[in-house]
């Protein structure tokens, strides 16, 4: 098969979908793989390197779109993309569609196969395809927020271990799955007063005894939520159903009630948001303010520290990858049912139902 890496164009996303070493896998089984121009010199791996292992460098994204049988890249195509994708073409990259119409249409006009990694998914519910970038995210949003707490950048002046003397900061984290827990370890250990919520007495239960003691847990209600607000520093927002939009948790009427000042880091902002009042933000303008809110809202966080996540996350995607190449999508999906679950659009149908329902479209389930 012939694999197409093309550089990544979102504002400030520095990953690139297939390192050296992943090339080296692909053409050792008698893959051709093109990698677009520079497209990964910002997570450390210059043309040269790939090279090196087999693969062929073209200068433009159109060449990469026009050769490739199967494009293997970071983000969800963005505009300027959607006419480079034809029918046919197996795409295999983070989708999102549920928090985004006009990419869901345009992927449906293609006709291309649209293999998401957030929906890859294993027996016992894990997506070992988005935890990688998951366990980066929720270390970067309280990394992102003890910053935008500081006085110059628009926060309360508040330091989250607090001092002798003087109390920590408060940290509320609303969602306890990958996400949630990268954050809430990460906020418990420069000493913040942290609680940590969600609707599973079972994964409660669990953080309980492997968390620190400066960490709390919380049944998720309304009543709760809105409880916490009025006291948090600092609050992440980390809910995730697969596939589907995100519920929103945090009203604007709840923001009222809380302190001027308060942060608050949206990482399901990918799925549309956990929080009312998100809307997705870029790393070059990443904060808003609603109602003396402070808002964080980057959609691809990861994308600020691209070695560590370009690493992490082909670690998990190139064994799939390779199955998708070396069998073709649709007896990769048909031998393996955690790939079957990541075909979101096939040829213009919609064969994942979340995607068809966040946009009332027609399900189609695939026959394989």
């Amino acid at each position: 098969m012939i694999i197409g890496i093309p550089k990544e164009i979102k504002n400030n996303e520095n990953r690139v979908g297939l390192i050296p070493a992943g090339v080296q896998e692909f053409v050792k089984r008698g893959h051709d793989v093109f990698v677009q121009a520079s497209a990964g010199e910002n997570s450390g791996f210059p043309d040269s390197a790939y090279e090196a292992v087999g693969a062929r460098i073209l200068p433009t994204i159109e060449e990469i779109y026009a050769t490739a049988e199967m494009i293997v890249k970071v983000k969800e195509p963005i505009a300027p993309e959607y006419r480079l994708i034809r029918r046919g073409q197996l795409v295999f990259t983070y989708f999102h569609f549920a928090s985004c119409e006009a990419l869901t249409h345009a992927m449906i006009d293609s006709g291309a196969v649209c293999c998401a990694y957030e929906t890859v998914e294993r027996a016992d519910r894990s997506l070992p395809l988005l935890i990688p970038m998951s366990e980066v995210a929720g270390r970067m949003a309280t990394q992102e927020g003890r910053y935008f707490l500081e006085k110059p950048r628009g926060g309360k002046g508040v330091l989250l271990g607090g001092v002798p003397g003087v109390k920590p900061a408060k940290v509320f984290v609303i969602g306890a799955g990958v996400v949630g827990t990268a954050a809430a370890r990460t906020a418990a250990g420069t000493g913040a007063d942290v609680t940590i919520c969600d609707i599973s007495l079972q994964r409660l239960t669990y953080l309980a005894d492997v968390m620190p003691r400066n960490v709390k847990t919380l049944m998720s209600s309304e009543y709760n939520i809105r409880e916490e607000l009025r006291h948090a520093d600092l609050v992440i927002g980390s809910v995730l159903i697969p596939g589907a939009k995100a519920p929103k948790l945090v009203t604007r009427e709840m923001l009222r009630e809380m302190e001027p000042g308060t942060v608050m880091v949206d990482v399901a902002i990918d799925q549309g948001g956990c929080f009312e009042t998100s809307h997705p933000t870029t790393h070059e303008d990443p904060v808003y303010y609603v109602d003396g809110i402070l808002h964080y809202c980057v959609a691809n966080i990861p994308g600020a520290v691209p070695r560590t996540s370009t690493l992490a996350l082909t670690n998990a995607t190139l064994p799939y990858a390779l199955q998708l190449a070396d069998k073709g999508w649709r007896r990769a999906a048909k031998e393996n049912p955690e790939l079957a679950l990541g075909l979101n659009i096939v040829e213009g149908r919609v064969v994942y139902r979340p995607v068809a329902e966040a946009w009332g479209l027609e399900y189609e389930p695939l026959a394989l």
